[in-house]
């Protein structure tokens, strides 16, 4: 038997510590460089000093002085031709944008920079600095555009909170680019948390920011801040009769945006599972066709290649006598009603590529179950498409 002596294994033991500390060295640098977006993010600003111990007047003063060296104001061109294809012309628009990282990664909101032909940065200082969209996701309404060309000047980092952890009545600061006004500072509080808003797909997202925080068009895509000077949203939407202003803004919560940016950045988009239809509410349908349920979804036309099409789901179709048959109408998945499109969004949010779900149907008056295998099938279009 193969023995070894006592100070041959004290030699051992000691390697092995020598070992594990330079492992555990090693793996703390290359954690530090490849960092999730976001987590080392929670921290405040060197230069805003403990709100507690300030007073309303400086904290304003010392987020906006840190923060607002990181927000944009983002120039969009998009090309618009009319209904017959004949005529184009370039539709100017504008919004704001939160710097993200060191590689000139901006966060703005999806609408802001949806369909450009030409994208532009300013920082300020009156020159423009080329753009591009990296990725896109209509159904959060957020974006992640590139910097072409880098300033001289090193960039701001615009620090990220926690959305989780917020209060009604919380101090909040939104920075944007208001009708084209550089920069512009509002303050406000947090009237309310949870709501639900639509993207311009009609895609609900759930758990947005309720704020009185001034918000107007141009603010879009810029950042609410708290006290700290950390991002806790991005400004997406206002309620207003006049579409200006009335108290009543909403943004999204930026941990939403944490979850999501990683994969806009890595892929363009992000990968959910999609059935693959265009839909409509069978409610919403109910004085215009008679339906055999008063409730569900009617899958009006299925994509090619897509998990409903691959699973023999149908949409419309002509007959040859020019009648319409219509589609499935889905009105349960997993044995959880199906009333309408929020409650699938709800349903397939729960999955993940490649699982399968059994989806209860209404086909021709007759109940049956189908079983589905969910694929993605992103739609950068930004259509409405589950």
């Amino acid at each position: 038997m193969y023995r070894i002596s006592g100070r041959q294994i004290l030699v051992i033991a000691l390697g092995s510590a020598l070992l594990a500390a330079a492992a555990v060295v090693g793996f703390q640098q290359l954690s530090g460089r490849f960092q999730p977006f976001g987590s080392a993010s929670i921290s405040t600003p060197a230069s805003v000093t403990d709100p507690s111990l300030a007073t309303d007047e400086q904290n304003n003063i010392e987020v906006y002085k840190a923060a607002s060296p990181g927000v944009v104001y983002i120039h969009s061109t998009t090309i618009v031709t009319d209904f017959l294809g004949m005529f184009s012309r370039p539709v100017e628009g504008a919004g704001s944008g939160s710097i993200i990282d060191e590689q000139g990664n901006i966060l703005t909101n999806y609408h802001v920079v949806a369909r450009t032909e030409k994208l532009t940065v300013s920082f300020g200082s009156g020159k423009n600095y080329p753009a591009r969209v990296i990725g896109g996701d209509p159904d959060t309404d957020l974006a992640v555009i590139r910097l072409l060309e880098m300033p001289k000047e090193a960039l701001t980092i615009v620090p990220l909170g926690d959305s989780d952890k917020l209060i009604v009545g919380q101090k909040v600061l939104a920075i944007g680019n208001p009708f084209g006004l550089d920069r512009t500072l509002t303050t406000g509080v947090i009237s309310g948390l949870q709501r639900p808003i639509r993207a311009q797909n009609d895609r609900q997202i759930e758990g947005a920011i309720q704020t009185d925080a001034s918000i107007n068009p141009g603010n879009s895509g810029g950042p609410l801040l708290d006290s700290h000077g950390r991002m806790i949203g991005i400004n997406s939407q206002i309620e207003s009769p006049s579409g200006a202003s009335a108290g009543v803004g909403f943004a999204i919560p930026v941990n939403i945006a944490k979850r999501i940016v990683p994969q806009l950045i890595r892929d363009g988009y992000v990968r959910r599972p999609k059935l693959g239809i265009e839909m409509r509410n069978v409610e919403a349908l109910s004085n215009q066709v008679r339906l055999p349920v008063s409730y569900g979804i009617l899958i009006y036309s299925v994509q090619s290649g897509g998990s409903a099409a691959n699973a023999g789901l149908r949409g419309l179709v002509q007959t040859e006598d020019g009648d319409v048959e219509l589609g499935d109408i889905i009105i349960a998945i997993d044995g959880a009603k199906i009333g309408n499109s929020d409650d699938l969004s709800r349903v397939l949010d729960k999955h993940k590529v490649g699982d399968s779900i059994n989806v209860e149907i209404m086909r021709q008056g007759r109940r049956m179950t189908v079983p589905v295998r969910l694929m993605d099938n992103p739609d950068r279009r930004g259509n409405r498409r589950e």
